[in-house]
């Protein structure tokens, strides 16, 4: 735990950096790529400089949907050559395959829901490439649920900043396992 303290800490130091909304929007640009817990980074973010909770939640959510959009073309485009490697890194085959069924079924009400759970963006940025969804409507979906997710989080930091920053600082380490045991949870939902 004291490691991941520490990482917390040097990151809370960047959010007082002139580079601090790039530091951000990298880092929610590639959550939708690559495995990078971002709500906890969004909430230390937000604890941190709470004047900017909205201005921190809209980063998030525009880099989360542009960073989806290239898992998208990365699902559409490339799924030959890299596509299946990536998804074979977070989920099974089989599991990936029944996901297909379901956008199929269910199309862009999937990534709305999926968008705002803690199931792994990613996973849905590229199958939703893969199953070629209608592009707009993927972004369109994906705006309304990352942006309700994140800003959920902004508001609830910007109305009760210090009472969270508090209870943060009181029980990091049991925050860490629960996140640990949200992720993991996730994962579990798409292999499944």
């Amino acid at each position: 735990m004291n490691i991941v303290r520490k990482f917390y800490d040097w990151l809370g130091q960047k959010v007082h950096s002139p580079y601090a909304q790039y530091w951000l929007a990298s880092l929610f640009f590639i959550e939708a790529i690559f495995f990078v817990p971002v709500d906890p980074l969004l909430i230390l973010f937000c604890v941190e400089n709470n004047k900017k909770s909205l201005t921190y939640s809209a980063i998030a959510t525009i880099s989360s949907v542009a960073g989806g959009v290239f898992g998208y073309f990365i699902g559409a485009m490339m799924w030959e050559s890299i596509g299946m490697t990536l998804v074979s890194w977070v989920i099974s085959e089989q599991a990936f395959m029944s996901a297909i069924a379901k956008y199929k079924l269910y199309q862009n009400w999937a990534v709305f829901i999926a968008g705002f759970t803690p199931l792994p963006y990613k996973a849905i940025t590229l199958s939703a490439g893969f199953c070629k969804l209608n592009l707009p409507s993927f972004i369109l979906f994906s705006f309304l649920s990352r942006g309700a997710r994140f800003f959920l989080l902004g508001g609830i930091i910007k109305i009760w900043g210090k009472q969270i920053h508090f209870f943060i600082d009181r029980y990091f380490n049991q925050l860490v396992v629960l996140c640990t045991l949200i992720i993991v949870f996730g994962f579990w939902l798409l292999k499944f």
